[in-house]
């Protein structure tokens, strides 16, 4: 089994509704995301697929992110933005763009500070 993947950034604002404490009120984040693709053979020229085409279908993803209040994101659904549920959303798009017969976005991981972060996955 191969294991890829792209790490890059976007920053944005949120506020976590039902939550007590700061982060209730409007703030900001450079968010930093990681996709993992995962597959069982590479090609003819020993790729499991090309980090450019990860790296394009992940900035069309973020570009709809970037610099926004994330509260107002419509693939969210009414759901608070947190980085659990940044990851399923991010998940589930890049999915849809990056799949195919040779591999599958494995894993997303989107952390709002350095220290934290949350993933995402399907079994």
């Amino acid at each position: 089994m191969y294991e890829i993947s792209v790490k890059t950034h976007f920053s944005a604002a949120h506020r976590l509704q039902g939550y007590a404490g700061d982060c209730a009120r409007l703030h900001g984040h450079n968010w930093e995301v990681e996709v993992f693709l995962r597959g069982e053979y590479v090609n003819e020229i020993g790729f499991l697929t090309d980090f450019r085409g990860i790296k394009h279908a992940t900035r069309e993803a973020l570009a709809a992110l970037d610099h926004t209040d994330l509260n107002e994101l419509p693939g969210l659904a009414g759901a608070n933005p947190t980085s659990e549920n940044l990851a399923r959303h991010l998940y589930s798009v890049l999915g849809a763009a990056l799949n195919n017969a040779r591999c599958r976005v494995h894993r997303v991981r989107v952390s709002e500070m350095t220290d934290t972060g949350a993933s995402y996955w399907e079994e």
